[in-house]
């Protein structure tokens, strides 16, 4: 393999890295409160949630591969794959987990971050529980939650891309591009600290620094990533 190629792949690495760590801050995470139906978002941590979505995107854009390739339209195609899939596992995840907060639990959908919902006009604070951080999955946080999840699936199908371009077979691609996701909803999960709703939380003004980090961790990957190939 070529220079050009090589240096091709090591971009498109640290590039996936840096939008998978973008993406992760989109997406709402409760952790335990919200398993208590006591703060708003999906009831598990950072980093399974964003882990999950990506390996479903990974899985999504690996089948996407072997039917296009990867050259022209076809690393295209891969690329919306994986969107579309992770998009789908955790827009199912976001909808399962409502429909128990409405019909299991009987809270009202409402954020803690805002008093106003931006996509429907909502009032949000006239239905939050006393002594709770809101509950449930308002339309702010599962639009925001799509969005991370199409971003998510996108890094991770391009860190695939790249992986098969530097010569490694498929299983051995997917394997390190899930790793490789892990890495980056860590580093994400960390800068985060802890819950957060998606876009409207002032948490996510903290995102220029996650990324800051997965771009230098996920260069650090691509080169070890292209030794290995060499």
């Amino acid at each position: 393999m070529d220079i050009a190629n090589l240096i091709l792949s090591l971009v498109e690495i640290t590039i996936a890295g840096a939008i998978v760590n973008a993406s992760v801050h989109f997406i709402p995470v409760g952790g335990a409160p919200a398993a208590m139906a006591t703060s708003t978002g999906v009831g598990t941590g950072t980093t399974q949630l964003a882990a999950g979505a990506g390996f479903t995107g990974l899985m999504a854009a690996a089948v996407m591969s072997s039917i296009v390739g990867l050259s022209g339209i076809g690393a295209i195609l891969i690329l919306l794959s994986g969107a579309v899939g992770s998009m789908i596992m955790l827009g199912v995840t976001m909808f399962i987990g409502q429909l128990i907060y409405v019909f299991g639990v009987g809270t009202v959908p409402a954020a803690d971050k805002c008093e106003i919902d931006p996509i429907t006009k909502d009032p949000q604070k006239p239905y939050i529980t006393p002594g709770t951080t809101g509950h449930g999955i308002p339309t702010v946080c599962f639009v925001s939650g799509l969005i991370g999840a199409a971003l998510g699936g996108i890094g991770g199908a391009l860190a695939y891309i790249a992986l098969v371009k530097l010569g490694l077979s498929m299983a051995t691609a997917g394997m390190l591009a899930f790793g490789f996701f892990f890495i980056n909803a860590v580093l994400a999960s960390y800068n985060i600290g802890g819950t957060i709703e998606g876009f409207h939380d002032p948490k996510f003004k903290r995102m220029p620094k996650g990324v800051i980090a997965s771009t230098i961790a996920s260069f650090v990957f691509g080169i070890i990533s292209v030794l290995m190939a060499i």
